[in-house]
């Protein structure tokens, strides 16, 4: 049986995935002694991220060849839209932050950094790009959330005993799966230098996503902010 592309490119974001969960943001969540503060920079900064991140899923369904592919990045789009945004809004509601307070953030550069790769790649190339694009922070969350779960008191009644919850959830994993099974549909006959590019991808991406915990962990906007 030959390998799946996905078996592929977990050999080359393991160690990167894996210093997540060495990373101080992420383990206080884990460990439920993160600053709330900095909970709070996450909170908005991700919410603003996930409506580019929404939009990268209607992409995936506009480039799709077929009906099942469209189904899916349209799954996929209402797990953003409902499950994850959802979780954001009630977290909002404990620090008397408005949806539409949260609406009104303004990214940081990471953030923007990030989601113009992404819409940026994904705009250039066909529906290839797209799931490459969106498959790093829909696998390595539930990642995260799995492996934290495993921790002592993680899912004991904590503030961020939820967020652990959902990311390790069998809804979440799902979703999961439906990226990892669409990314191993495309790359199926793929020329090997196709896939080399796939593959950077999804390590950018990646690469992108320990930014982002740098940047809510040190509550980071812009190097010069505007008055």
């Amino acid at each position: 049986m030959s390998e799946l592309f996905t078996d592929r490119l977990w050999k080359r974001v393991e160690p990167i995935w894996h210093a997540y969960l060495e990373h101080p943001f992420v383990k206080g969540l884990g460990e439920g002694t993160l600053d709330q503060e900095k909970f709070k920079h996450w909170l908005k900064q991700d919410y603003v991220y996930l409506i580019d991140y929404s939009r990268l899923f209607a992409l995936g369904s506009a480039k799709a060849e077929d009906l099942e592919t469209m189904t899916v990045f349209a799954k996929l789009l209402h797990g953003v839209l409902d499950l994850e945004m959802d979780l954001h809004r009630k977290y909002a509601a404990e620090f008397g932050i408005s949806a539409e307070e949260l609406e009104k953030t303004e990214p940081s550069a990471i953030t923007v950094a990030y989601t113009s790769y992404m819409l940026n790649v994904s705009q250039r190339g066909g529906v290839e790009n797209v799931i490459a694009s969106v498959l790093a922070c829909e696998w390595s969350y539930h990642f995260i959330g799995k492996s934290l779960a495993s921790w002592p008191g993680a899912l004991d009644d904590n503030f961020y005993s939820s967020w652990v919850k959902l990311y390790s959830s069998n809804e979440f994993a799902e979703l999961a799966a439906h990226c990892k099974r669409l990314m191993n549909k495309i790359a199926e006959d793929k020329p090997e230098q196709e896939l080399k590019r796939l593959e950077e991808i999804v390590i950018r991406t990646s690469q992108f996503e320990y930014m982002f915990w740098d940047m809510v962990e040190s509550r980071a906007e812009w190097p010069v902010n505007q008055k």
